[in-house]
């Protein structure tokens, strides 16, 4: 009997045990994984504007917050180390102080931070984003001038711990990671702000990373990278597709780190016990490299990872971890009252992967995670009054979301935060020749400036079940449109200017619409939702309450909680915070329907009431993502 191989294995392997992608992962094609297939393209940011709704608001949030930052005082460290005297004091917390015993990420932020204004300036066009980029870009232009060479770093001691890990020696800190934030913001002010100067910078600190490797045997090379090293292999990857040098991919390839890489390709899960988001990054980084070599362990690794993360290791949300670590998917019960688990900058990285492996093999699967990864887990991670940051989401009972501080925190997760709110367009539409992917039910109004057409998609999901689509076509226009039916979604229909088009009771695949589009042309999208739990991973007698695709959380007051207790500073205070245990919530459904126990409350917005046997027991409940300032429960105990 053969065994499915590839992506189609990862797909099969997450249908067994996340059954909420089931109707997806079923509608697997024939064509998945075909080495044939052109590859999806995306559509670049700055054409797809959001309209107004919660992702716009997040959208201006982390914009007004990305404004008040003084790039100079980011900066700070890079003036000192090039010789240059610094032009503002240095920020707190990471950007200054060792979060944590012999780790350094002094600089990471200004990596982050660049990427984030080059996102943002991508996403709304507005001047202040591209002049930030700008001058960031200048000034580290200036600090390789300074000092005659390629490296730009904050390092309180330089470059030692870079040329430590290419010796052989005692690394401390995790430099490269750092480092490679720094790349990153470099290539996303090329990419994403058209800044020609910053490939330049990009280049020489490239250069100047591959001089300093040269006599770094394999060998030692492959013990370093047991050090988190951010996603070093992608960027580098990224570089050469931009140059077309092929020393880039070289260097890039050097950074495969094999002890994970080989046991993935051989179809092998050796993730118990390690550190999540040290992981993610690499996978996203052997993603690319499918892309760019056609290799197909590349594409093994990263859909096998893929799939027994997601279904096997994950949460109702879609985030994954305890204390920022894969534990073994048996013991997912004991860590379910951890004040550490879902650290968020995984799930950044696993919405980088998944769309990296959308964009090679269009399964609705992908699209299903990725939509639950980004309204349960990314746009919950912002406060909606500071526009501040979560680092971890706990699962434990009774307990609150934490976020950053907005100039004495500066966490890893308060870097990629800022990204994220930034490019919440950029995963919507898709197109392949003439068709188009509707893949997400966000408000946004969509520039195909090649098909000379613009299409805007109104809805209030996830509030409202509907969705529709208008198509501003400058004259008559030949496409298929490709709209999802979610996995969460029992039936959908679609009709085209008041006429059914599609009805369709196959949950986890497209809906194709082919015809000419004129102007004007309206397409109406009904998605209706219902109830239904999210077991916990190997522990069935657990389970989150959903509707749709949104995870449900209920009330529980601020009871207390000093105001602003839930901004905090350092991150390893996390589990200090209400530290008096509380049970697991029960459930009573029985063999009862979900709809007897949990009713829809009247109203615009969503939201709840679990019904039980006395009414001072009834909770409210309302979308995970709007549970801000006050203790929650998001798993129940069924009964």
């Amino acid at each position: 009997m053969s065994t499915p191989q590839g992506p189609r294995r990862s797909l099969l392997q997450a249908l067994a045990l996340a059954p909420w992608l089931a109707g997806s992962l079923a509608s697997a094609s024939a064509e998945a994984g075909d080495p044939a297939r052109p590859r999806l393209q995306a559509f670049a940011l700055r054409d797809v504007r959001l309209l107004p709704g919660e992702f716009k608001t997040a959208q201006e949030l982390d914009g007004r917050y990305l404004l008040s930052l003084n790039p100079d005082r980011l900066l700070h460290n890079f003036h000192l180390n090039a010789g240059l005297p610094p032009k503002a004091p240095v920020y707190g917390g990471w950007e200054s102080q060792e979060p944590w015993v012999g780790i350094r990420c002094h600089g990471h932020t200004l990596g982050h931070y660049l990427s984030a204004c080059a996102l943002m300036w991508a996403a709304t066009g507005e001047a202040d984003y591209r002049q930030r980029v700008d001058y960031i870009v200048a000034e580290l232009a200036a600090c390789q001038d300074a000092r005659r060479r390629g490296l730009v770093c904050a390092f309180p001691d330089d470059d030692a711990q870079l040329l430590n890990g290419l010796r052989g020696r005692p690394v401390a800190g995790v430099p490269w990671y750092t480092l490679h934030k720094v790349l990153a913001g470099l290539r996303d002010a090329h990419l994403h702000a058209g800044s020609a100067p910053a490939l330049a910078v990009l280049r020489r600190l490239a250069d100047w990373i591959d001089e300093a490797a040269q006599g770094c045997d394999d060998a030692r090379f492959q013990q370093m990278l047991g050090v988190e090293h951010g996603g070093m292999n992608e960027v580098l990857a990224d570089l050469h597709a931009l140059t077309g040098e092929a020393r880039y991919l070289a260097l890039a390839e050097r950074f495969n780190h094999r002890a994970l890489l080989d046991p993935l390709v051989e179809g092998r899960d050796p993730l118990d016990g390690l550190h999540s988001n040290t992981q993610i990054p690499k996978v996203i980084g052997f993603a690319r490299l499918h892309e760019l070599t056609g290799q197909p362990r590349y594409r093994r690794a990263a859909s096998y990872f893929w799939g027994t993360v997601v279904g096997n290791r994950s949460f109702a949300t879609g985030g994954n971890g305890d204390g920022e670590h894969f534990f073994p998917p048996g013991e997912t019960r004991q860590h379910l009252f951890s004040a550490k688990t879902m650290e968020t900058c995984s799930t950044h990285n696993m919405l980088r992967l998944t769309r990296e492996l959308f964009m090679d093999e269009p399964n609705a699967a992908y699209a299903d995670y990725h939509e639950r990864a980004l309204l349960n887990g990314i746009l919950a991670s912002q406060d909606p009054a500071s526009g501040m940051m979560t680092y971890f989401q706990a699962t434990r009972p009774g307990y609150p979301k934490l976020y950053c501080t907005p100039e004495n925190s500066f966490w890893c997760c308060t870097g990629t935060g800022m990204e994220n709110h930034a490019k919440y367009g950029d995963s919507i539409y898709f197109h392949e020749g003439d068709t188009l992917f509707v893949n997400q039910f966000i408000a946004s109004e969509l520039n195909w400036s090649d098909k000379r057409l613009r299409i805007r998609l109104d809805t209030r999901w996830p509030d409202d079940e509907a969705a529709r689509l208008t198509v501003h076509a400058a004259e008559p226009t030949r496409l298929t449109m490709r709209i999802r039916h979610p996995a969460w979604c029992r039936q959908a229909t679609v009709t085209v200017n008041g006429r059914v088009a599609a009805h369709s009771r196959e949950p986890g695949r497209y809906i194709d619409i082919d015809r000419i589009w004129r102007p004007g042309d309206v397409v109406r999208i009904a998605l209706p939702m219902h109830l239904h739990l999210q077991p916990l991973p190997n522990a069935p007698d657990i389970a989150a309450l959903m509707f749709g695709p949104v995870v449900l959380a209920a009330r529980l007051g601020s009871e207390g909680m000093a105001p602003g207790a839930d901004l905090i500073v350092n991150e390893r205070t996390y589990g200090d915070v209400l530290n008096r245990p509380m049970d697991l919530p029960t459930l009573p459904v029985g063999t009862r329907a979900l709809e007897a126990v949990v009713q829809r409350n009247a109203g615009p917005r969503l939201s709840f009431t679990l019904r039980a046997t006395a009414p001072a027991a009834e909770l409210e409940l309302i979308p995970f993502h709007r549970i801000a300032h006050e203790r929650y429960h998001l798993y129940w105990q069924l009964s």
